[in-house]
């Protein structure tokens, strides 16, 4: 990990005031971004959501939803200048250890079968896969498979 970045990254939730910075990180980093209105239902919703911010620069972010003992990782981004730095893996840990405290045995989540770097940083963090949702995501020519991933907390 970069010791650079980490030591002044810093968690908060994630509040309605912060969707400007969040909008302006996810259509750069998602060939479908989730919309402004996403966001925004799941905050509502009071899915737990976080920030991560450097120097006050909002540079990667984290929502997830919870039912009973099982939590679904809904989204997890980070800011494409600061990718490779380590910071995906600092915001998977925060994740999964809030996680806990809210009382999950188990996290699921989807992914793009095409999304190398975001099934390592799941693969590094216990997850494995357990199914696939055939032409679940909206691809540049038709749909995408998804893989459907879980980790026991």
């Amino acid at each position: 990990m970069n010791s650079v970045l980490k030591p002044d990254c810093q968690f908060r939730p994630m509040l309605e005031n912060d969707l400007d910075a969040v909008m302006a990180i996810e259509p750069t980093i998602s060939l479908h971004p989730w919309t402004r209105g996403n966001f925004n239902d799941s905050l509502k919703s009071g899915h737990p959501a976080w920030v991560l911010t450097r120097q006050d620069e909002i540079v990667g972010y984290s929502l997830m939803s919870i039912v009973l003992d099982e939590a679904e990782l809904l989204n997890i981004s980070v800011a494409a200048p600061y990718q490779q730095h380590g910071l995906g893996r600092l915001l998977m840990a925060y994740i999964l250890e809030h996680a806990i405290t809210l009382g999950a045995a188990m996290m699921f989540l989807e992914v793009r079968a095409s999304n190398a770097a975001a099934i390592a940083l799941y693969q590094r963090a216990s997850f494995v896969e357990v199914n696939v949702r055939r032409g679940y995501y909206p691809a540049e020519n038709g749909r995408e498979d998804a893989m459907i991933m879980k980790v026991a907390l």
